[in-house]
């Protein structure tokens, strides 16, 4: 399946203004720690983590804006243990706009890259109570006709006394996407 009829099939985005999905730079950073911070529930890390995957992972994630402003980041990495995997660490939109099909355009848009082209499932972990992600990532495994597992990943105990939710490992795949020029 192609990642355009994906995003073709769930682009629901109503706004008047075109989005332009790109890689995110250096600048962009503090803008993504602010966007991210509004986005409850994601845990917000500091400005500092969002400087290093603007840096260091660009090529595997994606930010959208609208006229100039940051409305949606999306942050992941192919596992160093095993590429074939992409972890999507967050999805974060603004809340205007969510519900119209931002997070999986940008996550096909990163599965579109060069880098990613031997990437064959998606994991991602999500709290019980992050409705919104599970939405987005069962509907992608839909679209992909994938299939679709879950697990605790990271339980309670494992955050100590940070009062943490556990995380649930959401693993979806074997599937395959045309690539850029593809």
């Amino acid at each position: 399946m192609s990642a355009s009829s994906i995003e073709k099939s769930g682009s629901i985005y109503t706004g008047q203004n075109q989005l332009v999905f790109r890689k995110p730079e250096v600048k962009d950073a503090v803008k993504i720690y602010a966007l991210i911070n509004a986005c409850k529930p994601l845990a917000v890390n500091s400005v500092y983590s969002y400087l290093l995957l603007c840096k260091h992972f660009t090529d595997t994630c994606a930010v959208a804006e609208e006229e100039g402003e940051i409305i949606a980041f999306l942050s992941g990495y192919r596992l160093p243990s095993d590429p074939k995997v992409f972890f999507v660490w967050q999805v974060a939109v603004e809340s205007r706009v969510r519900g119209g099909g931002i997070g999986k355009r940008m996550l096909c848009e990163v599965l579109q890259r060069t880098v990613c082209q031997d990437c064959q499932f998606i994991e991602t972990t999500i709290t019980r109570h992050n409705t919104a992600s599970w939405h987005l990532f069962w509907a992608l495994a839909r679209d992909l006709e994938a299939d679709c597992e879950e697990k605790v990943y990271f339980s309670n105990e494992h955050f100590g006394q940070a009062n943490q939710e556990a995380e649930y490992l959401l693993r979806i795949g074997p599937f395959s996407i045309n690539q850029e020029g593809g």
